[in-house]
């Protein structure tokens, strides 16, 4: 190896979390990683190499030469472009490491342009379609969705949200102006309670793999399904409050200075960069909120899931885990 990189120890594990995942600080330091914005930067090829290295590590076949940095470079980049399920590489708009970029041009344009109705609606609609893939890209892929379920989610999510938006702002037009500039958050919200659980009703109605400790399936809960989409529901929310909720209160107050009022062209972009400033730290942040690989009490499963575990393996599984998606 190169004079300064580490080789590569024998007990070393490509899949062993480098930070611990049961505290709050160390699933942050986690997501930190994983959703870095620059990754999306990655040429396809490198991604490709950076997924050979990974399974090859994970079989037993470092290729000589290789340091620890670099297996762990790959695993970083692994981790934010193919799904933790299938393997399978995701689409661009829909990986973690897309929410700084795509969200903060979104949340700027939906903070900047409310006072409208058909401003309202373009930019909730382009909101929602963003969802709607980020949705179904961290969806558990365990459990398949039809194309129609898929759009009938995307139309009642965007339904939803554009109900809340309209009318709140239409509600808000005699309220004071701070009122108005949150209305875009009361959408954003309302409408994640809708999508990821309409994008992810498979989950539900199936119900999610659930394992133990080993990773030895067990069977199928509707109750984990329940949990780990709350969850992320939850997540969803808190990523997008703080620019949401924050930021109207610091434009309302810049933009009573006179220089603010001389470069009006410059609000929107002004507020595209702000958004970036929170969501950079948020993304992760509210990625870290829940463990990815959530549990669930043996006691709170369905009765019949239950019941055939313990007639299986007694009560050596008093816990069963399950990827709850992102």
């Amino acid at each position: 190896t190169r004079a300064g990189m580490a080789t590569v120890p024998l007990s070393f594990d490509i899949d062993a979390p480098r930070w611990d995942q049961s505290t709050f600080l160390g699933r942050l330091r986690h997501f930190l990683n994983i959703t870095d914005p620059r990754t999306v930067l990655v040429p396809e090829e490198e991604l490709d190499r950076a997924k050979a290295l990974v399974e090859g590590c994970r079989a037993g076949l470092v290729p000589p030469g290789s340091s620890q940095e670099q297996l762990l470079y790959a695993k970083k980049l692994y981790d934010s472009a193919f799904h933790p399920d299938s393997g399978e590489k995701m689409n661009l708009i829909g990986r973690m490491s897309f929410q700084v970029p795509g969200g903060m041009a979104l949340t700027g344009c939906m903070l900047q342009f409310y006072r409208t109705v058909p401003a309202v609606v373009f930019w909730q609609w382009m909101n929602q379609s963003f969802n709607a893939i980020v949705n179904y890209t961290n969806r558990n892929a365990a459990s398949p969705i039809s194309l129609t379920q898929i759009g009938v989610a995307y139309v009642t999510a965007t339904s939803a949200a554009l109900a809340t938006a309209v009318g709140l702002n239409l509600y808000t037009k005699r309220a004071p102006p701070l009122l108005a500039r949150w209305v875009p958050f009361a959408a954003v919200a309302a409408a994640n309670c809708v999508n990821i659980p309409m994008m992810r009703q498979q989950e539900i109605i199936n119900g999610v793999t659930v394992t133990d400790e080993d990773n030895n399936e067990l069977g199928h809960s509707r109750r984990a399904a329940a949990k780990g989409i709350a969850q992320v529901v939850v997540s969803r929310i808190t990523m997008a409050a703080p620019g949401m909720i924050i930021l109207p209160i610091i434009m309302e107050r810049l933009e009573k200075f006179t220089f603010m009022q001389r470069i009006r062209v410059l609000h929107g972009p002004l507020q595209v960069l702000l958004c970036g400033g929170f969501l950079l730290f948020m993304v992760p942040a509210a990625c870290a909120l829940f463990p990815q690989r959530c549990s669930l009490a043996l006691a709170d499963l369905e009765p019949e899931l239950r019941d055939n575990i313990v007639a299986k393996h007694g009560d050596k599984v008093p816990y069963v885990y399950f990827n709850k998606g992102l």
